[in-house]
């Protein structure tokens, strides 16, 4: 793969638009918008079902898509064993994702190429930003409650603003699953209108708990309140769910987050999360992002993978083209 194959990758932090300006303000919740939409999961089941026979990649632009991929990843842990030590060497991981050797051989290794964020918990937040320091490498609290989103609103927003205190560029917070399963839109509104407010310039990524919603149709109608709101993301999942990310429920968010730009003129990202570990299923949410939102939204900017397995099996997948053989998966460890 040639320099000019790949220097396409990473154009991640060179838009000439400052991120403020491109940011979604949101807009007044508009009631009659939410009304109209309709989803039809048995032709998003379709879509998603012919992407995989219609759209492959394969060699050096495979390799290339897989280091979009992990540009475009959040870097996460989110365990009750978590450790400075393990969030140390997960930075360490962030910031050289793919090991040298490979990154030469693929002709790559002028990208700078590094994770899109770390995630980390609240008590993280100053190791991981002290690890990532002098880097453009982001830190992403989950935040609110997570992951079931039921403290007190008071607390969460506390939580928002001590996280920001301590250093997180990115907040991912939850939303409350009540308000959608109870169609509430203007309680889910407000709620998140609040925490983009308590977000001050940190970017808000929303999760809604896909698989927690009960219905497809509801999956849109949480989306488009969550942009109208101001969302920065809207994310599928917090991936402790027991259904998180899937294609046809990205699709269907996708689809809201392009009428959200058609309509109200403001690009909002997406992050699927939970459940992604392999880079056929990373390159699946690539292609299928490509065809509904178009190249703008193939950047750490606008999309991003919630992802704590994923990479090690993008790394192994590399070491296949560059060498033709697969290695064992210790030698790509997280950290």
């Amino acid at each position: 793969m040639t320099q000019s194959n790949v220097m396409d990758l990473d154009k991640r932090r060179s838009a000439a638009t400052s991120d403020e300006e491109a940011r979604n303000p949101g807009m007044a919740l508009a009631l009659d918008w939410i009304d109209e939409i309709r989803v039809n999961r048995s032709a998003a089941e379709r879509r998603v079902t012919t992407l995989a026979g219609r759209r492959t990649v394969k060699k050096q632009w495979q390799a290339a898509w897989l280091l979009k991929a992990v540009s475009c990843m959040d870097l996460t842990t989110l365990a009750g064993d978590d450790t400075e030590g393990r969030v140390r060497r997960l930075c360490a991981k962030a910031l050289q994702p793919v090991r040298p050797d490979l990154l030469e051989a693929l002709g790559a290794d002028k990208l700078n190429l590094t994770v899109g964020a770390v995630c980390v918990y609240h008590a993280f937040i100053k190791t991981a930003g002290d690890a990532l320091e002098g880097s453009a490498v982001p830190v992403a609290a989950v935040s609110t409650g997570f992951p079931a989103g039921q403290s007190p609103f008071e607390t969460k927003l506390k939580e928002i603003e001590l996280s920001i205190a301590d250093g997180a560029g990115e907040i991912d917070i939850v939303v409350s699953r009540r308000h959608v399963l109870t169609a509430d839109w203007r309680a889910l509104y407000d709620e998140v209108k609040a925490f983009r407010q308590a977000c001050g310039p940190a970017h808000l990524k929303v999760i809604i708990a896909t698989g927690e919603l009960g219905s497809i149709g509801k999956v849109a109608k949480a989306s488009m309140v969550s942009m109208m709101a101001g969302a920065d993301f809207v994310k599928t999942s917090t991936g402790m769910e027991s259904v998180n990310a899937t294609l046809p429920v990205s699709l269907v968010m996708m689809r809201a987050i392009r009428d959200y730009h058609e309509r109200a003129g403001h690009k909002v990202g997406f992050k699927p999360a939970g459940g992604i570990s392999n880079a056929k299923t990373a390159l699946q949410y690539l292609i299928l992002l490509k065809e509904e939102l178009g190249d703008d939204w193939l950047t750490p900017k606008l999309f991003r993978f919630g992802a704590s397995r994923l990479l090690g099996d993008i790394e192994r997948q590399l070491e296949h083209f560059a060498t033709g053989r697969y290695s064992a998966a210790n030698r790509h460890p997280m950290g």
